[in-house]
């Protein structure tokens, strides 16, 4: 599942190719892609209105229209190519937004999971999606103190934690690893046991790993491309998920099922703490 540098990347790309660009029609061919409002409201709103920003929310993408904000969730597979209006579309091509400059922007998604919801400027966040988002991992607001005040009730595994959106958005299971990794944190520890020098470390590894990722494009796992076939280079970056061997000690990788998530640790370099 694209986590947030994937996204980042893919917001990077569009907003070289459709900036500026507006909407004279919208075609969905699976109506279950949009999630608010209806379809026939959703084509009528989106029609004459010209995509002026494209940001990010966590996972989420934010095309900036004239009077509304179109979100899209790429879930599992979800990918954005610019192709001509003439162009054969494919059976995974779901939705497409054609421009008055007769190209199209096509949304492909082979699993259908990704979701689109439409809002108004003035509401987009105070609902849902975006209204139980937690802060960005940049934001200055994180700080060892909110952690804490956060993590404070929470009897469950760190590694659960950090996949918790309303906390920190952004970090999906990938990540999750290497900032453990770096963080020499083990999975399992429980959040409500990590001291406030460890809650900074996860701090500045989940700045450090996702920067890194942004700059190397994000990370190609199984089914996953940015766009226009722009595969993430942070792949051969990685540390700890996804390997046999750590690169510090040099012992097996362990990989098991923490909170239904396959997790890969070290437990040489990740001691456990305890509570």
């Amino acid at each position: 599942m694209p986590e947030l540098p994937e996204v980042e990347t893919v917001k990077n790309i569009l907003k070289t190719k459709v900036l500026g660009k507006k909407i004279v029609d919208v075609v969905i061919s699976y109506p279950n892609i949009v999630a608010h409002p209806s379809i026939s409201e959703f084509q009528k709103r989106m029609k004459s209105q010209t995509i002026r920003d494209i940001q990010r929310r966590g996972k989420w993408l934010l095309f900036i229209l004239d009077d509304d904000v179109l979100l899209s969730h790429l879930r599992m597979e979800g990918k954005y190519n610019l192709k001509n209006k003439n162009d054969l579309r494919t059976k995974h091509e779901h939705v497409s937004f054609l421009f008055s400059d007769d190209t199209e922007l096509r949304y492909h998604d082979t699993r259908k999971f990704g979701r689109m919801y439409l809002y108004s400027k003035n509401e987009v966040m105070q609902v849902e999606p975006l209204l139980s988002l937690g802060l960005e991992p940049w934001d200055e607001n994180l700080t060892e103190s909110y952690l804490k005040k956060k993590f404070s009730k929470k009897n469950i595994p760190i590694k659960t934690a950090l996949l918790d959106q309303t906390i920190i958005s952004g970090i999906g299971n990938i990540y999750d690893d290497e900032i453990l990794f770096l963080s020499h944190i083990h999975p399992k520890t429980k959040s409500n046991a990590l001291s406030k020098r460890q809650l900074r470390t996860i701090i500045d590894m989940t700045r450090l790993v996702l920067q890194k990722a942004i700059e190397q494009g994000g990370t190609t796992i199984r089914s996953f491309e940015a766009s226009e076939g722009v595969h993430g280079r942070f792949q051969h970056e990685l540390s700890i998920h996804g390997k046999n061997e750590c690169p510090i000690c040099h012992n097996p990788v362990m990989k098991e099922f923490i909170g239904g998530r396959g997790t890969y640790y070290c437990k040489h370099c990740q001691k456990k703490t305890y509570k």
